[in-house]
């Protein structure tokens, strides 16, 4: 059988660490209902990982006898709230938490799906107008 160099068991428990660290729970939070409005928290994992040895001799040791190891391992993690997901009904909102857009382009792409829903609204109303002014004048009841 042969003998495991001890970097692999260094790697192996970072690594086991890690994984330990990032689940799914860790990116999309646990909903929190407050009402008919849920929330869901979305954040950023960002991760680092190193490992490190080297095998060496000494002056007095016996042929027979293995190298000597030294070695080393570290890993970081940062985890940054992004945004909340906000369900309320059939409507999903993201509110992001980080500062807004830079530049008037970003601006104008983060606004267009509200102005898409707004603009939808409107239509609709118009529509409702017209059909009920429509119906107003089809009814032979109907008195000014």
């Amino acid at each position: 059988m042969d003998k495991q160099h001890p970097i692999n068991e260094l790697m192996s428990t970072t690594m086991d660490k890690i994984r330990t660290m990032m689940d799914s729970n860790t990116i999309i939070g646990e909903p929190i209902q407050t009402g008919e409005v849920t929330l869901i928290p979305v954040s950023k994992l960002s991760f680092g990982f190193a490992s490190g040895g080297s095998d060496f001799t000494t002056k007095n040791q016996k042929p027979e006898a293995g190298n000597n190891f030294g070695g080393g391992s570290g890993a970081s993690a940062k985890l940054e709230p992004v945004a909340f997901l906000i369900v309320h009904g059939e409507n999903v909102r993201l509110l992001p938490v980080a500062p807004g857009p830079a530049t008037t382009a970003d601006r104008l792409i983060e606004t267009v799906p509200e102005v898409v829903d707004k603009v939808t609204s409107f239509i609709e109303k118009q529509q409702e107008k017209k059909e009920s002014a429509a119906g107003e004048a089809a009814d032979p009841d109907f008195a000014e």
